[in-house]
């Protein structure tokens, strides 16, 4: 069974820097894209940042500058290193995959992990 577990949330003052890490486990055959998305209370969720399986990434326009993804395919991890975190950002971040396992082509997602950004 294919797992994704995220780590790295927590509370930081604006301005500040927290790293989000997501690793799938399991019976995987391959990983395809991979990335984050963000739920903010009474929004609907968004993408903020994906990265394919070749090292393309793409942004929600309003963290472009601010926020890293990044991939390392040996461990089937993604990170998103977050800066000049604005209150703004608060949220609780899932990460998502689209990868092959046993029962073929499937996208998982993680439970989430909350970041809260202080003024």
């Amino acid at each position: 069974q294919v797992q994704l577990v995220e780590s790295g949330g927590g509370m930081v003052q604006a301005g500040g820097v927290l790293r989000l890490s997501c690793a799938a486990s399991g019976s995987i055959f391959s990983v395809n894209d991979m990335g984050w998305y963000r739920q903010a209370p009474g929004k609907q969720r968004e993408l903020v940042a994906r990265i394919t399986r070749d090292g393309r990434t793409t942004y929600v326009d309003s963290v472009k500058d601010r926020f890293t993804i990044s991939r390392d395919g040996a461990k089937n991890t993604i990170y998103l290193q977050m800066s000049v975190l604005k209150p703004e950002d608060t949220a609780v971040y899932y990460c998502f995959a689209k990868l092959f396992d046993r029962v073929g082509f499937n996208d998982y997602w993680g439970r989430g992990t909350q970041v809260t950004v202080s003024k």
